[in-house]
């Protein structure tokens, strides 16, 4: 049995001796705690040379990755210079230290699915995890240091890597020699300050970073402030820390130090381990051995989830804006001023086009059935639809950008962009070229939904009969069908109804639909047409896909019970022109009710828990991990179609409602414009 002395320069109340197996090798481990007595330290390296296989010296505070030359402490150098000395090989776990700490980042990044995209990080101190911070800014630059204000009572925290590693320099240096804090007590309001910044990016952080050095002392820093739901990264998570992170609402814990035996121990004692078992010689190639061996182990971190296993929380933003200026009044302000002055709403609509991107809501509690979670941020832009038509598409983009560098900073890994008028999002930003965090329109959900509506509504009026149990007897037109979206809406249309026409402006283009179609439904008939009012009269169901259908189409061609689908922005027909004709059912889309029993979110004009279907995709990427353009503007493919619609089942998403003109419809409302329909119908039989 080979023998390992740990000697502490922490207390000597967490001595242990115990025996494990390691590599199929039986190893003694006995551990000896000094209370930073160095003279102790340097006595107990003397009584066990040549007595131990492997000695390892812990609590010793590493080098930082900024740029510090060894190590600074007079007495730590003349104790290390004293295990060169000796005849039995001495480790510091500085290497497997260093090397864990890089190597759990990216391991988990990868293995978790971009865990750390756009996170934000507070780090307790940024010095004493300079690799792991540097690691981490390969996937954020949401990261905050609180090395100023913990260390030399400095009110200010960090915000960027680049700060750090100027603060690490001499103006560390100049802080340690004159303690601001001590040559100046420091009085109730300066302390209060210290205390507000320190709270204030601990909420703001989705996990936090505490060295295994002065842990409990880092942690009573933090425990003012919520700590319920974040992840912490630490190392040597001893049970006791874990227990006490649990308590305090931790909901996952990250330990960089690789568990090698069923004992929680110190890096420092796992690099003995690795020393022991593969017989690494004393010698300037122990560094260099030592590296090898780890790169061959492939020790990965633990993760320690003390309620829920597997837990996972992705993030989102949704760009939302008002399409009619009553809706500018879910804003408390603006419906305050309003109430006292009605018509002052107009004013407020101009102005609100000039307003910079704020977050109108916060969202938590989505849970996938997988288990996964989203939360994110609606964040709004102002402008109504009439108010993006009266200023230049470059006008609306840059608010949009704006947004995105909004969400980018709130933590968002994806962010969706709700339906605007034609023109107004350029492909350079719809294809995330300019945006800082990829962006996904949502069009690919928003057609799936829309024929998904239209099939229940379809089924509510229930005026169509089934051929075969599957196929609708009933004749579908849709206008603006060799569109990116329109072309989607044929296919799908093409398998559920036995006559599918199809019309638009370009017939070459109308042309090759139809062979595509034929190809892929050759039972269908399908009929082609560049006028809209050719076939109007005659159709059951009639999808509209192109804006500029609205000078073509009048609501008084449609047959008596024709479900009408309107999926443009603005929409083609409004409130006037649906009152008109009671007996047809206009609808907008369908909108989802999503997974989860108790999700948080502002009004939105939907019940709550529902979401219209552009952020539903967005929230579906979300808990998929998806954190990617999935819908490159309006450049629907119906293989994204069909793969969003099928995440959406895995996730739990069902359809909740049918959207009219003025919100979701009832069932109540569908069965009186069936009423209408029929009333209709008698009338033109007799």
């Amino acid at each position: 049995m080979k023998k390992i002395v740990n000697i502490s320069l922490g207390p000597v109340s967490e001595d242990y001796d115990l025996t494990a197996e390691f590599s199929g090798q039986m190893f003694s481990i006995q551990r000896f705690g000094t209370d930073e007595d160095m003279t102790k330290a340097e006595d107990l390296l003397l009584k066990w040379n040549k007595r131990a296989d492997v000695l390892c010296i812990s609590g010793i505070e590493y080098p930082s990755a900024l740029g510090s030359r060894g190590v600074l402490h007079k007495k730590t150098r003349e104790l290390l210079a004293l295990c060169d000395r000796l005849h039995t090989v001495v480790t510091t776990g500085e290497t497997l230290h260093q090397v864990s700490q890089a190597w759990s980042i990216r391991n988990i990044q990868f293995s978790q699915d971009n865990y750390f995209t756009n996170a934000n990080v507070l780090f307790m101190s940024g010095v004493a995890n300079a690799t792991l911070a540097r690691v981490m800014a390969e996937y954020t630059d949401n990261m905050m240091f609180a090395d100023p204000v913990v260390e030399s009572q400095v009110p200010a925290v960090l915000g960027s890597l680049k700060e750090l590693e100027f603060y690490a320099g001499r103006p560390k240096k100049l802080l340690k020699m004159l303690p601001v804090g001590k040559i100046f007590p420091m009085k109730k309001p300066a302390r209060a300050a210290n205390r507000y910044l320190l709270r204030h990016a601990v909420k703001k952080a989705n996990i936090l970073v505490i060295p295994h050095l002065g842990f409990y002392e880092y942690l009573d820093l933090c425990m003012e402030e919520e700590l319920a739901g974040k992840t912490v990264i630490t190392a040597t998570a001893y049970e006791d820390r874990v227990d006490l992170l649990a308590q305090l609402g931790v909901e996952t814990i990250i330990d960089t130090t690789p568990k090698l035996i069923p004992e929680v121990v110190e890096d420092v004692v796992a690099e003995a381990l690795m020393v022991g078992a593969m017989d690494v010689s004393k010698g300037d190639g122990l560094k260099d051995d030592l590296l090898e061996i780890i790169s061959e182990q492939r020790l990965d971190p633990r993760i320690i989830y003390p309620f829920e296993q597997d837990k996972r929380v992705n993030r989102f933003a949704y760009l939302i804006h008002p399409l009619f200026r009553n809706q500018l009044k879910k804003l408390r302000a603006v419906e305050m001023v309003t109430s006292v002055s009605p018509k002052s709403i107009l004013a407020i609509e101009k102005a609100m086009a000039y307003t910079p991107p704020f977050v109108y809501s916060k969202v938590r509690g989505v849970k996938s059935s997988t288990g996964v979670e989203a939360e994110g941020w609606l964040i709004s832009i102002g402008e109504t639809s009439d108010e993006m038509q009266k200023h230049p598409p470059e006008f609306t983009r840059k608010k949009v950008l704006k947004a995105a560098e909004m969400a980018k900073r709130l933590g968002a890994q994806v962010m969706g962009v709700s339906m605007m008028p034609k023109g107004i999002l350029g492909p350079d930003l719809e294809t995330g070229k300019s945006a800082p965090l990829p962006i996904t329109t949502g069009n690919s959900y928003t057609a799936s939904t829309a024929l998904w509506a239209t099939a229940e509504a379809v089924r509510q009026m229930g005026l169509v009969t089934l051929k075969d149990g599957k196929t609708l007897r009933a004749k579908a037109m849709v206008i603006g069908a060799t569109g990116d979206v329109g072309a989607i809406c044929s296919r799908l249309l093409a398998t559920a109804f036995e006559e599918v026409y199809i019309v638009s402006r370009n017939m070459a283009k109308l042309l090759t639909l139809q062979d595509e179609l034929k190809e892929e439904r050759p039972d269908v008939k399908l009929s082609v047409s560049t006028r809209v009012d050719r076939y109007l009269d005659d159709m059951d169901v009639v999808v509209i896909a192109s804006a500029g259908a609205k000078d073509s189409i009048d609501i008084m061609r449609f047959k008596p019970g024709c479900v009408v689908t309107d999926i443009t922005r603005p929409m083609v027909f409004n409130r006037d022109d649906v009152a008109k004709r009671q007996d047809v059912l206009v609808i907008t889309g369908g909108e989802i009710e999503l997974p989860g029993e108790a999700i948080e979110m502002k009004d939105i004009g939907l019940p709550h828990g529902v979401a219209y279907a552009g952020l539903a995709e967005t929230i579906i990427l979300t808990l998929e991990g998806r954190f990617e353009a999935f819908t490159k503007g309006s450049q629907t493919q119906w293989d994204k179609v069909k793969e969003i619609y099928k995440l959406g089942i895995k996730h739990g998403m069902k359809l909740s409602a049918i959207s009219g003109v003025e919100g979701p419809l009832g069932r109540e409302e569908i069965a009186w414009v069936r009423s209408q329909a029929e009333i209709q119908r008698g009338k033109a039989a007799s």
